[in-house]
């Protein structure tokens, strides 16, 4: 199985993770949220930053559906689908991710035919892989 590559500058992302909880590096002085995390402001340069909680809300901005061949770990999976989800709260961030039916289930477990761009989506989290995950809204 894939796990993530964590690196000093994502580490809180997936502690954050880790822990149901979905949070975006933001600049300390500017306020402008950024993803993937990285040690310097786009916007005005500085190094300082937290990490700001976000809703886990969403729109689906993108998606594709891999077929094989596919890494070894996932051809096994396919056809599934990734998406490119934008935050509510934080327009500009797109976090990449699977919809699944809920939370842990696997990649396979939502029609790929049935995902819609536009659709909302609400951001979860599978302990077994360590990977963000995504489910429909409830409206």
């Amino acid at each position: 199985m894939l796990e993530p590559l964590v690196d000093a500058d994502g580490a809180p992302f997936w502690a954050y993770a880790a822990q149901g909880e979905l949070r975006v590096q933001t600049c300390a002085d500017c306020g402008e949220p950024r993803f993937p995390p990285r040690p310097c402001c786009p916007r005005c340069q500085s190094f300082a930053n937290d990490w700001r909680p976000v809703s886990g809300q969403g729109r689906i901005w993108s998606y594709v559906v891999p077929h094989p061949p596919l890494l070894p770990d996932y051809a096994e999976q396919a056809p599934y689908n990734v998406i490119l989800v934008e935050l509510t709260d934080a327009p500009g961030i797109r976090l990449v991710g699977n919809l699944v039916t809920e939370a842990g289930a696997p990649l396979g477990s939502f029609d790929p035919d049935r995902v819609r761009i536009g659709a909302k989506v609400q951001f979860v989290f599978d302990h077994a892989t360590g990977l963000p995950q995504w489910v429909l809204e409830r409206t």
